[in-house]
């Protein structure tokens, strides 16, 4: 959209030619004389006298209201949107052009949105919908409608802006997995396991709605009974059991899969009752808990819709800082796009202090790992880490890897 002194000074250029252009036609026909001159000017003097009073009509008559069928979207999704633009006055307008206008505060990429071109005439309710394709991750508002106007001839243009706020939230892209822990490390030992985590029944420390999966033993009928619903006990659940993931947000072109399959990992381990936590630097720290029956799902997956590759601290580093943070986890899953021997030593003593250390490596979907890449996994594995492949679009094939390791 044009600044606004720019716009009215071209405004008022376009008057002048129009008033310049009609006084000429008239000059002409009065001065020649004779049918054709005269005709000319009649003929002309229509459009002028349609121009001046497109001119005089106020286009801030215009509201607006737009319609969606939800605020809330997976990256990649379509969304259709239907505009209303209403006015009070049934001014015959020859064309209208509108589009949209966003409020970008962060850096949130932008959502290219189709201008619409329609013929109003004298209706004083105008409606039209759109559709986006490929919705891009983020946190996006819409401030509203930008619609111009003019004359068959172009003589006159006019433009306002008709505000409609909204806003809409873009989760990272998802991907359905089914968590399979690879060895996590109970009281009495090593094992391995691909069920439900395990809690310990002996202890209760309160209550939540049931949720497929929960034992038959775990209902907690007193409180079903005073509810009229099913409610589960809720058990103490070992420290030992709770995956911490670490996401690298340094800058890389697989950063939107990185989001995406950290998004979608934490879902999974949340919807197998685990216990999570997820630590991020983008550029500034933000940590969070997810533990069984705690409503912190959402406001993870806020963050993951709004976070941007800015971290100016490799991750490597990364792990080094928050070594005291990190002793107090048993399973550690890092996410990544680049595995160096920075990253392969910090993980390497977690190995050695912790256990549990997986490294997932993202790649694009049909890509093959690089010789150097190659060695860099061989090298992990002698440190006891394990680094796993993961590509996009095919995020399920990762925990069949965990398994086979």
């Amino acid at each position: 959209m044009r600044p606004l002194p720019f716009r009215r000074m071209k405004t008022v250029w376009k008057l002048a030619v129009l008033l310049v252009l009609m006084m000429l036609a008239f000059s002409y026909a009065m001065f020649q004389g004779g049918f054709v001159s005269w005709f000319l000017f009649y003929s002309f003097l229509p459009f002028a006298l349609y121009a001046l009073a497109l001119f005089a009509y106020p286009l801030k008559d215009f509201s607006g209201n737009r319609e969606l069928q939800r605020h809330q979207f997976y990256a990649g999704e379509s969304m259709e949107a239907v505009i209303t633009l209403d006015r009070r006055y049934a001014f015959p307008l020859y064309y209208l052009i509108a589009g949209e206008q966003f409020n970008h505060a962060s850096e949130a990429p932008t959502i290219h949105t189709p201008k619409k071109m329609v013929l109003p005439a004298f209706r004083k309710k105008i409606r039209f919908n759109y559709m986006v394709e490929d919705l891009p991750r983020g946190e996006h508002t819409f401030g509203g409608m930008h619609v111009k106007t003019g004359d068959p001839l172009g003589l006159i243009e006019t433009e306002w802006f008709v505000p409609i706020e909204e806003k809409i939230i873009v989760y990272p892209a998802h991907e359905e997995i089914e968590y399979r822990p690879g060895k996590i490390r109970l009281d009495h030992g090593m094992v391995a396991s691909s069920e439900r985590i395990h809690r310990d029944s002996s202890m209760s420390v309160g209550v939540r709605e049931y949720q497929p999966g929960d034992r038959f033993s775990w209902i907690n009928w007193k409180a079903t009974a005073k509810r009229n619903e099913f409610m589960t006990k809720e058990f103490e659940q070992g420290q030992s059991h709770e995956v911490m993931v670490v996401m690298d947000c340094t800058q890389n072109s697989y950063f939107e899969t990185v989001v995406s399959f950290t998004s979608s990992l934490l879902q999974g381990i949340h919807k197998k009752g685990a216990g999570a936590s997820l630590l991020t630097l983008a550029p500034d720290r933000a940590f969070f808990s997810l533990n069984a029956g705690e409503p912190r799902l959402p406001e993870i997956m806020y963050h993951l819709a709004k976070i941007r590759d800015r971290s100016t601290v490799s991750f490597g580093q990364i792990l080094e800082r928050e070594a005291f943070l990190l002793r107090k986890h048993q399973v550690f899953v890092l996410v990544t796009a680049k595995i160096d021997e920075e990253l392969l030593e910090k993980a390497g003593l977690l190995a050695l202090r912790n256990g549990g250390v997986t490294i997932f490596f993202i790649k694009n979907e049909r890509e093959t790992l690089t010789k150097a890449e190659q060695d860099a996994s061989s090298a992990a594995i002698a440190r006891g880490i394990k680094v796993v492949p993961v590509y996009k679009g095919r995020f399920k094939e990762a925990f069949t890897e965990v398994k086979r390791s």
